[in-house]
């Protein structure tokens, strides 16, 4: 075995949770020549668990960096990293031939069937993995003996009814659908787009085509107090003239600034203007809210949201008009958390921390390290058997929350190819 491992030549696409723990296992393994693709760079959320980067290497390509941090303890080893995608057509048919495994530490569905169908047409083995939480797999993939990664179909992603986000939410995710796609991407996206906030307003402002277009004599303050007004007040009323609607609902109060911060309307906002002396603009640090895993009040949420929006526009303004959601641009999360809680309070449904909010909005399964080193064991353990061309001791491994039979991993044997699979399979479409 130790022979085919140190002739291996081995392709490892994602240098992320799994990434991390698979280079290093890799390295001290006795592999020494790995390929690893990866596009992605290093963000701050990501240093809990991708222990082969640094608060210094933040900005940086995954690749390159997890290339170097492996490099110093195993200086012998050849490590090749792209930092690209693995959809590039530089990484076609011809470049998967020369490798003898590929490995996957993906977290994304359309990344991974690509990478299915390269290693199918190039007749290269594949062991996929993937984890959430507690929970992980590891399966492996031989043309012609195992099924491959498409043989059966996925679970489709949740989405929503447009209607339940722009009228009747009833969870929370609902909410932060709503600040995320409609009242984030309007106010700091695409000026162009159409969506359902630009009910007209009945201010005797309502000849303007755009309720969200900024007034030339309106100063920051007043603009962002007329556009609180406009989604959590006015177009709750207006939802609320549709009886129909609320027959069978708990119907949702209006949410006016006079209301939550009679002060900021009072004194046009300087109450809650604070300065903010930090590299990165953050409402929290303006308003001396420290902790992310508190639940604000209804006027907390309405102070964080205002200082957002005009911090957005006194520090990137340059950015509005391009900006698209990001889980870890901290002002982006704090707007989206504050406008989300505001919505929620008007339709009765508990208020959440910036913390959780943040996981909704950014899909965040919070990762378990522990997991990810159990799982990339695994490919390692199964990569070696492929390399031996040892077909019987084959196993598909999950990694379970809770034991079962006092196990917690559950090895099955690998399932034949299905026969009717448009992707592996030799079927013809017929009409």
């Amino acid at each position: 075995s130790e022979e085919a491992v140190k002739a291996a030549k081995v392709l490892m696409v994602g240098a992320g949770g799994i990434g991390c723990e698979l280079l290093k296992t890799l390295a001290l393994s006795g592999f020494s020549d790995i390929h690893v693709i990866d596009l992605d760079t290093i963000e701050v959320s990501n240093l809990n668990r991708q222990f082969l980067f640094r608060k210094s290497h933040v900005g940086q390509s995954k690749a390159h960096v997890a290339r170097d941090a492996i490099l110093k303890f195993r200086p012998n080893i050849n490590i090749e990293s792209h930092h690209a995608n693995v959809k590039d057509a530089q990484f076609n048919v011809d470049f998967f031939k020369q490798f003898n495994v590929v490995l996957n530490g993906l977290d994304n569905l359309d990344a991974r069937r690509h990478v299915n169908r390269l290693c199918l047409a190039a007749e290269v083995p594949l062991v996929e993995s993937g984890t959430t939480g507690f929970l992980g797999q590891v399966t492996v993939h031989v043309k012609g003996k195992t099924e491959c990664y498409e043989c059966q179909p996925k679970p489709i992603p949740k989405s929503y009814p447009v209607c339940t986000i722009t009228s009747t939410p009833s969870k929370f995710v609902h909410c932060i659908v709503w600040a995320k796609e409609l009242l984030f991407a309007k106010l700091f996206g695409d000026k162009n787009q159409d969506n359902d906030l630009n009910v007209h307003s009945k201010d005797g402002s309502s000849s303007k085509l755009d309720v969200f277009e900024r007034d030339v004599d309106e100063d920051l303050d007043q603009y962002a107090q007329r556009i609180y007004d406009h989604v959590f007040g006015y177009n709750i009323e207006v939802a609320l003239e549709n009886e129909e609607t609320w027959k069978n609902r708990r119907r949702p109060n209006p949410v006016y600034i006079r209301d939550t911060l009679p002060e900021a309307v009072k004194q046009n906002g300087s109450s809650w203007d604070c300065s903010n002396d930090h590299e990165e603009p953050s409402a929290m640090a303006s308003l001396g809210l420290t902790n992310p895993q508190e639940i604000w009040t209804l006027a907390e949420n309405s102070r964080v949201l205002l200082e957002a929006f005009k911090l957005f526009f006194e520090k990137r303004e340059k950015e509005i008009g391009n900006l698209v959601f990001d889980k870890d641009d901290q002002l982006a999360v704090e707007f989206v958390t504050a406008a989300a809680n505001i919505r929620a309070h008007s339709f009765g449904i508990p208020l959440h921390s910036l913390f959780e909010a943040k996981g909704v909005a950014g899909n965040i399964v919070h990762a378990v390290a522990t997991t990810n080193a159990i799982i990339a064991g695994l490919i390692v353990i199964e990569a070696i058997k492929v390399l031996q061309d040892d077909y019987k001791n084959y196993r598909m491994t999950y990694c379970l929350e809770h034991p079962t039979k006092k196990l917690l991993l559950m090895p099955v044997e690998p399932f034949e190819p299905n026969p009717s699979c448009y992707v592996c399979s030799e079927v013809f479409c017929t009409v």
